[in-house]
């Protein structure tokens, strides 16, 4: 089978599965895979192929929720409106941390991006006027132009196809000269410079594409769940989503999605057994780490590449 015909199978295959996902499991965790995948998604795209670790993603899935929270809330936006709205501030607060972070590279860009979430992290706690504080924002509707969809898999079909429209726009960047530009900076940056590319704009530019998606998953999270709390903007949920980056597999269209799955259903799962689920969870994740260097996802796509390449 050709490259072309395995993702046009892929795709359809991913299509039949979001469309079955809330007969599968039930439908606020529906939502949960999906959001969480497109937040692993936006952080793969600048893990995975501009090579920067954030630490930090947690600012943007974190700021848009609240802003998508208080523009359904406060000004009575339909649902669309609101996350985008929330992708907008997500994009805006990028700008300067990004064209900030990109200085640096490593731990250090790392280090760069957690400091400022957490400066995010702090003016949502303290600015209790408008966040809620310690409370949050409880109580937010999710209204489209008088359609009632406060049934989770009524509102699950509903923010389907902005996720989807996400998850189109992070395949056409990876499969755009962009793109592999972007790789080419990841894996040699110096080489990259040389050949006249001005790298710095490009890292800049998919890190606020990165920051958008995360905004436009986190607004629809706020939304689905009809409150937002200062958890969405902890540090914990940067590393979350890091984590379900890398069982996935880092560098992988599907990877991030695939560990944003595995992840919450775990939990899920698990947390019906006993209240230590996380030791489970951790436990899981260092033997993928150890047995899977490109994660599951990444693994899978190597091996079926290398019994190709023998056949």
């Amino acid at each position: 089978m050709s490259n072309r015909a395995m993702q046009r199978s892929l795709l359809g295959a991913a299509l039949i599965f979001v469309l079955a996902l809330p007969q599968l499991v039930y439908p606020i965790l529906a939502l949960d895979i999906l959001l969480w995948g497109l937040f692993a998604l936006a952080l793969n795209l600048l893990l995975g192929y501009g090579g920067l670790l954030s630490f930090g993603h947690a600012a943007f899935w974190g700021s848009a929720a609240y802003a998508a929270g208080i523009a359904a809330k406060q000004w009575g936006l339909p649902f669309p409106l609101a996350a985008l709205s929330g992708m907008v501030v997500a994009v805006l607060l990028a700008l300067p941390i990004g064209y900030l972070s990109i200085r640096r590279t490593g731990i250090y860009f790392s280090m760069v991006t957690l400091a400022f979430a957490q400066m995010i992290f702090y003016i949502v706690n303290q600015w209790r006027g408008v966040t809620g504080g310690e409370n949050g924002l409880q109580g937010i509707p999710r209204t489209l132009w008088g359609l009632n969809l406060s049934d989770p898999t009524i509102f699950y079909y509903a923010v389907l196809p902005l996720v989807l429209l996400g998850f189109w726009l992070t395949f056409r960047v990876v499969h755009s000269p962009f793109g592999h530009v972007l790789v080419a900076i990841r894996d040699n940056e110096a080489r990259a410079r040389a050949l006249g590319y001005p790298t710095d704009r490009y890292k800049l530019i998919v890190f606020l594409i990165s920051a958008g998606l995360s905004g436009l998953a986190g607004g629809l999270f706020a939304l689905g769940h009809g409150f937002t709390a200062l958890e969405v903007v902890h540090w914990t949920t940067s590393g979350t989503v890091v984590m379900m980056t890398i069982l996935g597999g880092i560098g992988t269209l599907w990877g991030g999605i695939v560990g944003a799955a595995l992840v919450l259903l775990l939990r899920d799962w698990l947390s019906n057994w006993t209240d230590a689920w996380g030791v489970i969870t951790g436990a899981i994740f260092v033997l993928v780490v150890l047995s899977f260097r490109r994660g599951i996802w990444g693994t899978l796509l190597q091996r079926t590449a290398g019994r190709e390449q023998r056949s």
